[in-house]
């Protein structure tokens, strides 16, 4: 069972995907950084220096003027500011990913070309596939113009 074990956690792709998803935290954090840090402060400052993080609605009726003091005071609130924050980050994290997996689908399609490799080509007289590299026939045995030419003797 241990050896089962071993095998299992230490496979190649096992491996791969710890690493994705420790660099993947990395990159949600640094997104995260990004709008909060970046995006957010801008967007409040065009719409009148509105702080995101702190739009909250009391559902107890009274009023606070910190999201801190509603917390402190042990007030019910709707943050719609942290979830349009949390949305945005959402949306950058997901769009990067759309990036990274439409390219990574690029390369792909590019290297499927290339292992495409022509083996087999179809007789003209009799529509037979044969390999490519035949001069005759193996169905009807006619002569074959295309294809390397065979010569038993060398100069």
């Amino acid at each position: 069972m241990l050896k089962e074990f071993k095998e299992f956690a230490f496979k190649g792709n096992m491996l791969d995907l710890a690493v994705g998803v420790i660099i993947g935290g990395a990159f949600g954090k640094v997104i995260t950084s990004i709008v909060n840090d970046l995006v957010m402060p801008l967007v409040g400052l065009l719409i009148g220096k509105v702080k995101f993080n702190d739009l909250f609605i009391s559902l107890n009726g009274k009023h606070f003027d910190t999201l801190k003091a509603a917390a402190d005071a042990g007030a019910p609130t709707f943050n719609y500011g942290q979830f349009i924050s949390t949305f945005l980050d959402f949306l950058i994290v997901a769009f990067v990913i759309f990036l990274v997996v439409k390219q990574l689908g690029k390369f792909r399609k590019k290297e499927v070309q290339k292992e495409k490799v022509v083996t087999t080509k179809s007789c003209p007289h009799c529509l037979s596939e044969i390999p490519a590299q035949a001069t005759r026939c193996k169905f009807c045995t006619s002569e074959l113009s295309s294809g390397p030419s065979v010569s038993g003797s060398i100069q």
